[in-house]
């Protein structure tokens, strides 16, 4: 089912035309995109439809491979009766939200990288991500240092990058969750994309980041550290435009070792679940 955001201000039952079951489903399904993984009583309250409604959105998500239930990792005592279970959303519900990118610039950048070498693709990342720092610099260093992560996340939802900001689950600063990624398929090819990103984060928020997980490593969002300022000596503003003073450039655009998804995995889906 194609997934557009054209039905996210509806709910059940206030709409009279023949798209009301369509557009609901299709708000239930951005929901489990942002806010999963998340019960149903939950997206009942969000969507205001009776339990029987949102089970039935839900069920035919279920049988279109959209979305799939996941156990919790801790169940709070609920008294009797079955524990309440977690929807989130599918790699095919995901593909299903509109994607920037596609197999032809998948086969563009292949074409790149054997041209000319790896260095262009990392060269084309950073001109690509250009704009997108550009367009948010003023809006993040507007606001005051303490809420200029929240603030960069507004800034990426308004471009679809369904985000949001929490304080780190461990230990000193905050992070930054993105429940969306446009270019997840071409980024799962060349992670020059995610470590320009990375870069570019840095830069604004003037703190060194590091990324811990990826949607295109098949994590279920991607989560990246933002140091916190006042561990962070006088010097320490952000990687540089062209890859970084001092260790900012190295550790925003470091690859995860590969123990790194399986330790931060039930950080970042805990971090996900509780911070939206």
């Amino acid at each position: 089912m194609p997934v557009h955001g054209g039905g996210d201000g509806l709910t059940g039952g206030q709409h009279a035309g023949g798209n009301t079951e369509r557009d609901t489903r299709a708000r239930v399904a951005r929901l489990i995109l942002e806010h999963g993984p998340v019960t149903a009583s939950s997206l009942g309250e969000r969507v205001g439809l009776t339990p029987a409604a949102i089970r039935r959105h839900l069920d035919a998500l279920l049988a279109e491979g959209m979305i799939e239930v996941r156990k919790a990792r801790t169940q709070a005592r609920r008294g009797r009766g079955r524990p309440a279970k977690w929807f989130a959303i599918t790699d095919a519900g995901r593909s299903a939200f509109v994607h920037a990118y596609d197999d032809l610039a998948t086969s563009a950048l292949r074409f790149l990288a054997e041209r000319a070498g790896d260095h262009a693709v990392a060269e084309f990342a950073r001109r690509q991500i250009a704009d997108l720092e550009r367009r948010y610099r003023p809006v993040v260093q507007g606001a005051s240092p303490q809420q200029r992560v929240r603030t960069l996340a507004e800034a990426l939802s308004g471009d679809g990058y369904a985000a949001a900001a929490a304080k780190a689950p461990q230990g000193a600063g905050e992070q930054l969750c993105q429940h969306h990624c446009p270019v997840a398929h071409v980024a799962a090819e060349f992670p020059q994309l995610c470590e320009a990103e990375t870069e570019a984060f840095s830069r604004l928020l003037g703190t060194p980041v590091q990324r811990l997980a990826t949607i295109a490593h098949g994590d279920g969002i991607c989560t990246t550290h933002v140091s916190s300022r006042s561990l962070c000596g006088p010097g320490a503003g952000g990687t540089a435009p062209e890859g970084g003073e001092g260790d900012a450039g190295e550790r925003s655009s470091e690859t995860p070792s590969p123990e790194t998804p399986e330790k931060t995995s039930h950080a970042d889906e805990e971090s996900g679940r509780t911070s939206l």
